[in-house]
Order: structure tokens, then C-alpha cells, then sequence
């Protein structure tokens, strides 16, 4: 999931608009090491980038003009990605020091080791912040009602209340544990968490754990009209001594550890074929026992627990965090479902209505639409529907003999998508999915459908070794009038109905039959395990991406040496390849003014006189998650326009089965390019990266807020009388 950012490690008051821009920020000197052998004096390293992104994410929950609990959300969506960063680029570079030490990465210059202490030299400072940020936020929703309760602070009623729900509901589930001899230390989950209690034993220290119930929800409603909650671990906390009966506690923790997580299957030497899910079952399997990265400790003061939990467990006191925070804040989405109608008004976004196909288009069957004209996608402005009413009609139509498509992440609770495929291969249409098991943290979802895929009749196919297939690509074929036709959808996210509401995303649906016999060889070379096919008018990571996206840019050098328009638009999550960043330099250096909106890591510093001047970057944090992919080259009617699925790192370009597209329509190319200018220039939700590499105010900060301005723009232009 995205986001995060800069400035000094103070807490900055909701109501303080003043430009941040003199700020000095205490994160480390993006330029502080250079021994790599590489140019760094444009560059930052990929890690302190991704946390000054984060930051950025929590810095929205400081916003006045985000409706309060969802300020509570960001806060969590900051805790969630720290987890995910932890398990997978920390984890990675534990790895990557115990292997190759003194191996440098070129941004930064800097070895893993360095890395990894810049990384743990800064979380004291974020969790205090997020500490910070969560008890300000706690007192503002006091006042709206909603209570986090604590069983010190409990009336009367509403302490016999818990403590007769522990006694006869929780108690009895609960699986508590005495480290001793005959009770060995246990395997502890990743990010399971425990509560955990220092205890006296005869002349000893030692540890009692609870793991919570799973059973049971994490938070529990207080009786009354007043929505007071408490969670789960602190009512175990709190009757920890009818628990533990015969020990003295000595001091109490909530706690949990974050293990490495990035199994990479390639290096398990799997094998294709029938064996293949069973294979990756077993790499599921191996991450459970993974070593921890990271203690976290969740404490109201000093903590007993974290020292003895740390020479335990031989995590060094660097990679422990106390915090008062809850350790994980997932429970914050099942709070809001027990809001007041008045509460959900007052405390939360407005509910948005993404345009129906119906709304846009009439009655008209998708499919003719897309035959008579291109038709551009904007997620979640429009509604994914559009594209699964395309392919139900796929699905009843007498003329289509196949349907191909990539599956990445479909979702847990989205089932209309695959049922369909399921329905077209039982009404005897050939069927395909390209199905990537190796989406992290994905994986088993992703698995669950292959039995019911393949009972089905539909081919599956599960990518290649050493790739994980990232493209966006669904194929419909027809034969129509004695003859073979195309329709073909290419997106920069995934088919995903719910990710559809809560990412910003294009898609093309297009029945240019020259795209279409692209698509068409493309899912002929994954069947045939060619990464090296050519194409007409689609670019295919690793084969052609980026070596296209280097003519590009040499092109925009060349007009701008001869005098003529040039430039560069580029909208991307990511940005940390480093033969793209070099050419994106070397063209900024050229004369060629480059504008980027980046939502999350940059590796490419801005705005550094003779060596970045002419490049701009701005980020996006807002209620929509910033997720679609644009490269635009030139200007005026000759811009050459593509939308994507790979960012401009060197995992996409390389690693990875992506696909660009060409927006050719003029119409749909000044639409993108229209959302790009508005995006660039968003004040209140955008920050302009700056020569420190850290994220800043744009002035003047009452402008525009892009999203809403989509949002409304959508909705207006469907009210304006006849569907397209």
C-alpha cells in the first residue's frame, strides 16, 4: 500500500498552514555517503526515501481538512506499510549483509549495514510522532463520542461489565504460557500479538505470554449509548494477575515481532508445472520461520519486557520500539461500522458513486461501444462494473471464441470476476488466465482459485521463473464475418473490483486490431515461456519497456538541442532505476523541462542547480490511493502518450512481465494529460519534492484538491444530459 514523509520530527498543529519549506528536516543527508564508484550528487538511497514517503502518509493524519477518523485511518495505513517494510526491504537487507557486506547500492553509496542503521536510527523519531499524532486524534474523537477506554479510567458499570466478559468469555479461550523448564520458549508468529508479563519465580525473572483469541474480536463495545471500545490485549492486560495467580508480575506488555518475509520462490528452485501450487505452498510455509527483524513493545512508560524479550529472542535493543500506541490499528476499519448515522456524516468521508456504465454510455452494449471507439477507464472516478459488463457480454456472445487474461491480485471477496471466466469455460469458450501466484502476501488467495479455475476447463498458466507477470491485459476474441477480431483492455491496475474503488487507475479498451494481435502474441509467448517477443505497438518489460523508454527520452534530448518544443511527463508510484534516472538527468540537463508526480519512493533528487534544475516532482497523498502509470513525451498533438503497469524501477523494467499501451486517440490523450496538469498543480493534497529529497507545502495551500476535482468533474459530466 504508499506514503510517507518529511520535515522536523515535532508534532505540527491541525491548524498550522504555514509553509514548510525553511524547515530543516533531521532526516539523515540524503548525500552523506558516495563510495559506490557512482554519481550520488543527484540521487538519494531507496530505503530513507521509502520512510520519508511514509511520513508523508502519516503527516495526513495531521491534516484539519481530513475528516477525523480517517485521520485515524492514515495512521494506520503508516503502521501497515512500516510492517510490510520491515518484512520484506529490511528483512532483505539483513540478508543482503550477512551475504555481501560490504556491497553498495547506487543511489546512496551506502553497504547494507549502513542501511540498516540509518533505517533504525530514525524510528525512534516516527514512533514518537505516530505516538503523538494517535493521542491528539484519541481526545478530538472523545469529544465526538467515540472512546477508547482504558480499564483504570472505567465507571462502575462499565468495569463489572469487562470484567465479567473476561472472566466468562475471554478467559476460558485464552492459551496463556510460562516459560520454564518444561515449557520451552515458543515459536512466535510474524506480527502475532502477545501480551506479555515479567514474573517473579522463586529467585528468578521470567516471562508469561498470552496470545490473544483469535476467536474473539479485537475490540469490544462498552454498554450504554456512548461508543466506548476496548481492545482485546488490554483487557487481557489489565487481568493479567487472574491469569497468572501464582506469580507476582513484576511489569506488563503488549508485544510483537516482525520476521523476515520475502521468500523468493525462484530461490527455491521451483520447478513449473503440476507441482508448482504445491511448491508455493511450501514457500508459505518457510516464511513462518524466518528470523524476526523487529521487537515492538507497546507500553505506557519504560518497559521490563523489551530488554528481557530482546537477549531472548537476540534482537539487539537497537531493533526494539517501545511505543504507546497499539501495535496494529486494523481494528479502526470494524469501528466505524458501529458509528451513528450523524457520526459517520460528521466524521468521515462522504460516500462516492463512481459513474455506471449505464450513466456513461447508455443502454448500449459495451462491446459495440468499444468496436466504434477507444474508451479510457479513470478508477475510481468510473466504475469498474463498465469493464465486467464487457465481459459478461464476452461471456453470453455466440461470436466470442476466447478469453485471455492476467491475474495479479484479484481480492478476497471478489467473485465476479473469476466466476465469469468459470462460466465462459463451461459455455465452451476457450479461457486462459494467467494466473501469478507469486503476488506477495497474495499468494494463498491466489491459490484458492486454481482448483475451481482448472475443474473448469480454464487454462492456466502461472508465469515464469524468475518473473513475476505484473502486466494488466485482458483479450477478447471474436470471429465475426468470417474473420478474427480483437477487443483488448489494458490497465495500470489490477482486475480488481475493490482496489478499483480506493486506486486511481486507467484503463484502454480498445478494438485496434493491431493492439490486439499485440495482446494476442503476447499471451501466445507466456504460454511459450518467451520473454523476447515482438511487438507492434505495445512495450513488454523486460524485452522492449525500457529500452523504449531510453529512445524516448533521447528524443526529447535531441528537440531540445535543435531548438524545439520538448518535454517529459511522468506519473508513477516509483521511481529507483537507475539507467532511467541517469537519462532523465542527462535530459533535464539538456534544456528539457520534465515534470513527475511520484507517489511514493524517488531516488531521483529535483531542483539541484546544473544537474536537476529543470526536473519537478510533486507526490500525492489523498483519499484515493494514487496508483496509475503515465509516460507522456513531447508537447501539442504530437506527444506520444503511454499508460502502464510498471514503475520506473528496476524490478518492473527487468525482473518483471509488464506492458505499456499507447493512448492514440487525441480526445483520450488530452483527457490524460488534462488529469496530469491538474495532479501536477494540486496544492492541497500535493507536495513538491525538494533538493533535500524531503516533501513540501506547495503554495498557496488553499488551491486545488485534485481528486475532488475529478470527483466532481465525473459526476458533471454525466448530468449533462446524453450518455456518450
Amino acid at each position: 500500500m504508499r506514503d510517507i514523509r518529511r520535515k522536523l520530527g515535532v508534532l505540527v498543529d491541525d491548524d498550522d498552514d504555514d509553509d514548510d519549506d525553511d524547515r530543516k528536516p533531521q532526516m539523515m543527508d540524503i548525500h552523506r555517503y558516495s563510495g559506490s564508484g557512482v554519481d550520488t550528487s543527484y540521487t538519494q538511497n531507496r530505503e530513507l526515501s521509502w520512510l520519508r514517503f511514509n511520513e508523508r502518509v502519516l503527516d495526513e493524519a495531521m491534516d484539519s481538512n481530513v475528516p477525523l477518523f480517517e485521520r485515524m485511518k492514515f495512521i494506520e495505513i503508516f503502521t501497515s506499510n512500516l510492517d510490510e517494510f520491515f518484512m520484506v526491504r529490511v528483512g532483505s537487507l539483513f540478508d543482503l549483509k550477512r551475504i555481501q557486506p560490504d556491497k553498495l547500492e547506487n543511489k546512496g553509496g551506502m553497504t547494507p549495514g549502513q542501511q540498516l542503521a540509518a533505517i533504525f536510527a530514525e524510528m525512534p523519531r516516527l514512533y514518537k510522532k505516530r505516538d503523538d499524532i494517535y493521542q491528539k486524534l484519541q481526545k478530538q474523537l472523545e469529544t465526538q463520542g467515540i472512546v477508547h477506554l482504558h480499564v483504570d479510567d472505567m465507571g462502575l458499570e462499565e468495569r463489572q461489565y469487562f470484567e465479567q466478559y473476561f472472566r466468562e468469555q475471554l478467559l476460558p479461550v485464552l492459551s496463556p504460557q510460562v516459560i520454564d523448564l518444561h515449557h520451552p520458549f515458543p515459536h512466535l508468529e510474524n506480527k502475532e500479538l502477545l501480551v506479555g508479563a515479567l514474573l517473579k519465580h522463586e529467585r528468578h525473572v521470567t516471562l508469561g505470554m498470552v496470545p490473544l483469541a483469535p476467536s474473539l474480536p479485537r475490540f469490544l463495545l462498552a454498554p450504554g449509548n456512548r461508543m466506548g471500545y476496548v481492545l482485546q490485549e488490554e483487557l487481557i492486560q489489565a487481568y493479567l494477575d487472574k491469569i497468572f495467580m501464582n506469580y507476582p508480575i513484576i511489569d506488563r506488555s503488549v508485544f510483537t515481532v516482525t520476521r523476515d518475509a520475502d521468500i523468493n520462490p525462484d530461490d527455491e528452485e521451483v520447478e513449473y508445472g503440476e507441482d508448482y501450487v504445491k511448491q508455493m505452498k511450501n514457500v508459505l510455509k518457510k516464511r513462518r520461520l524466518l528470523p524476526p527483524v523487529r521487537l515492538e513493545v507497546q507500553t505506557q512508560g519504560d518497559s521490563l519486557v523489551a530488554p528481557w524479550l530482546s537477549k531472548r529472542l537476540g534482537i539487539p535493543m537497537e531493533q526494539c520500539i517501545v511505543t504507546r500506541t497499539p501495535l496494529t490499528l486494523g481494528y479502526v476499519y470494524g469501528l466505524e461500522d458501529h458509528f451513528s448515522g450523524q457520526q459517520r456524516g460528521e466524521l468521515c468521508y462522504p460516500p462516492y458513486d463512481s459513474v455506471t456504465g449505464l450513466e456513461r454510455f447508455g443502454d448500449t452494449p459495451m462491446m459495440d461501444v468499444i468496436r466504434k471507439r477507444d474508451v479510457l477507464l479513470a478508477y475510481p472516478y468510473e466504475d469498474f462494473g463498465i469493464f465486467l459488463q464487457v465481459l459478461r457480454e464476452a461471456v453470453n456472445s455466440k461470436d466470442v471464441v476466447s478469453i485471455r487474461i492476467t491475474i495479479y491480485r484479484v481480492g478476497k471477496g471478489h467473485v465476479k470476476l473469476m466466476n465469469y471466466l468459470i462460466l465462459a469455460a463451461e459455455l465452451g469458450k476457450e479461457v486462459t488466465v494467467l494466473l501469478e501466484l507469486k503476488a506477495r502476501f497474495d499468494e494463498q488467495n491466489n491459490m484458492d482459485w486454481v482448483d475451481s479455475l482448472r475443474d473448469a476447463g480454464v487454462h492456466i498458466l502461472y508465469g515464469f521463473e524468475g518473473y513475476k507477470v505484473h502486466a494488466k491485459v485482458c483479450l477478447i476474441t471474436e470471429h465475426r464475418d468470417n474473420k478474427v477480431s480483437y477487443l483488448t483492455y489494458v490497465g495500470t491496475g489490477n482486475f480488481n473490483a475493490k482496489t478499483a474503488h480506493l486506486y486511481t487507475d486507467y484503463a484502454l479498451m480498445t478494438a485496434d486490431q493491431s493492439i490486439g494481435r499485440d495482446a494476442a502474441m503476447f499471451f501466445r509467448n507466456m504460454g511459450i515461456s518467451n520473454l523476447n517477443g515482438n511487438y507492434e505497438k505495445l512495450l513488454v518489460a523486460p524485452s522492449s519497456l525500457k529500452q523504449k523508454l531510453l529512445v524516448l527520452i533521447n528524443e526529447e534530448i535531441g528537440k531540445a538541442e535543435r531548438g524545439e518544443p520538448c518535454g517529459i511527463r511522468l506519473k508513477v508510484n516509483s521511481i529507483t532505476d537507475r539507467e532511467l534516472i541517469d537519462a532523465l538527468q542527462k535530459a533535464g540537463a539538456a534544456g528539457v523541462r520534465i515534470d513527475m508526480v511520484v507517489r511514493g519512493i524517488c531516488c531521483l533528487v529535483p531542483g539541484l542547480p546544473g544537474l536537476t534544475e529543470n526536473i519537478h516532482i510533486h507526490s500525492i497523498v489523498g483519499r484515493f490511493l494514487e496508483h496509475g502509470r503515465i509516460y507522456a513525451f513531447g508537447q501539442g498533438a504530437q506527444t506520444k502518450l503511454y499508460i502502464a503497469s510498471a514503475d520506473w524501477m528496476t524490478r518492473n523494467t527487468e525482473n518483471r512481465v509488464e506492458v505499456a499501451c499507447p493512448i492514440e486517440r487525441q480526445e483520450l490523450k488530452d483527457q490524460i494529460l488534462e488529469m496530469f496538469d491538474i495532479q501536477f498543480h494540486d496544492t492541497k493534497k500535493g507536495r513538491r519534492i525538494g533538493q533535500d529529497g524531503c516533501y513540501h507545502h506547495i503554495r498557496p495551500d488553499n488551491g486545488s484538491n485534485s481528486q475532488e476535482e475529478f470527483m466532481k468533474r465525473a459526476k458533471a459530466r454525466v448530468q449533462k444530459g446524453a450518455p456518450e
